[in-house]
């Protein structure tokens, strides 16, 4: 198993989740696969999530309601686990192209059998998604900006938007006929390099997030109206 960059703190809360599903679901468990930033070793605490893929056999929602309390305590609340099983991966590969190119390209398991191994992704529609994405992405930022006048939930917004944003990204320099780098930085590089973008304001929001930066409101409301 890949080594994870973690504080001591969130490896317990993957242990004490993992071990609550083991007891919950038993034979049901097939698998629970870290990805994102925890896997990545991009994990920023207040601004990352614990990214979890669980593969049940039964994801009904009787099934699925065993989790609820264990979901909603307080120790779990960075953790954002997707559950599925294995016939609606293998069915959902060619609707959500960037997600599961994204999560099989760097991911851990933590238990179980590892169903990302060997599944074919099809990029046909991934040009179609990057731009639905982008699209809608950049109508909400315009949507949320008019009602939040609140530093806070600006910066929230700001740091939020970007990680999705960077994801979409990855899969423009996927377009080009790269495989693209998984950390942040290094994809500004690519896209730099493939399509001649001014990255820095990107390089300026990346640091910003990473080292948890205090930003005054006049800074945060620069980076939207650029």
């Amino acid at each position: 198993m890949k080594q994870l960059s973690l504080p001591k703190k969130i490896k317990n809360i993957l242990d004490d989740f993992i071990q609550s599903l083991r007891n919950i679901y038993k034979e049901d468990l097939v698998s629970a696969i870290l990805y994102g930033s925890a896997a990545s070793g991009e994990f920023t605490g207040k601004y990352s999530n614990i990214n979890l893929l669980i593969i049940l056999n039964n994801t009904s929602l009787d099934n699925l309601n065993k989790m609820s309390k264990i979901i909603n305590k307080h120790k779990f609340q960075l953790v954002n686990p997707l559950f599925f099983t294995e016939d609606y991966i293998k069915s959902s590969l060619d609707v959500f192209p960037i997600e599961f190119l994204d999560i099989k390209e760097n991911y851990v398991v933590l238990y179980g059998k590892d169903v990302l191994t060997g599944l074919e992704i099809d990029i046909k529609n991934l040009r179609f998604q990057c731009e639905q994405e982008l699209k809608s992405k950049l109508l909400n930022l315009k949507r949320v900006y008019l009602r939040s006048k609140n530093k806070y939930a600006l910066r929230n917004l700001l740091f939020k938007s970007f990680t999705s944003i960077m994801h979409i990204l990855r899969n423009l320099v996927r377009l080009k006929g790269r495989r693209p780098a998984y950390q942040k930085g290094d994809v500004l590089v690519d896209i730099l390099e493939e399509f001649n973008i001014d990255t820095a304001n990107f390089k300026k929001i990346l640091e910003a997030k990473q080292k948890s930066l205090r930003l005054s409101y006049r800074e945060i409301e620069s980076f939207f109206l650029l």
